[in-house]
């Protein structure tokens, strides 16, 4: 009997891995491939105020700059855990024409503020926020954190969906520099909206 329920055992963790790995790998699709309707795009043009004196601004007064577009809130779990890792990116970039632009989603000022002294500002990012969700809209933003990637002549050429790190990050930066478009990426699952 007890050579029996091992075996039975042993054939449900089999078919759960395989079912568990099939779902994860899209059924043989790169969910990394996954295509997104705004790489080739130009960057919607939309005023964003700015959480701190002088931070408003319109994504498409940036051309010139690579820009980094993540949407972050102060409720989000992944957003707190990648937060790290987007100022210490930002600061590696800002001598080379890269610009960090934050933009809270559907969170209070006051929240967010609070949120950004707690874990910190970085001196090259903008800090912005979105009446309305209007960029949110622009972006076709399906949760946060969700982070674009605009190149120097204001096409956006890459998104992440879901939580980064600054591995993923100036990889992607380090291919834009490279001349190249890297496309979609996805990181951890996001939080829906």
């Amino acid at each position: 009997m007890g050579g029996k329920v091992r075996v039975i055992t042993g054939a449900l963790v089999a078919i759960s891995v395989v079912t568990a790995v099939a779902f994860a790998t899209r059924f043989g699709k790169d969910p990394s491939l996954a295509p997104s309707p705004l790489i080739g795009q130009a960057v919607p043009d939309l005023y964003l105020p700015g959480l701190r004196a002088d931070d408003d601004l319109t994504l498409k007064s940036m051309l010139g700059k690579i820009v980094v577009v993540n949407f972050y809130a102060s409720w989000c779990i992944q957003c707190r855990n990648e937060h790290a890792d987007l100022v210490s990116t930002a600061e590696a970039y800002a001598a080379r024409n890269v610009v960090f632009v934050q933009i809270a989603y559907q969170d209070d000022p006051d929240d967010t503020v609070a949120f950004l002294d707690e874990l910190g500002w970085s001196e090259h990012t903008r800090y912005v926020t979105d009446p309305a969700s209007r960029a949110a809209i622009a972006f076709g933003l399906r949760g946060v954190p969700e982070t674009f990637f605009i190149a120097e002549d204001g096409t956006v050429v890459a998104a992440i969906r879901g939580e980064s790190d600054a591995i993923l990050l100036s990889g992607t930066i380090e291919s834009i520099l490279a001349g190249d478009q890297p496309g979609f990426q996805k990181g951890c699952e996001f939080q829906e909206s």
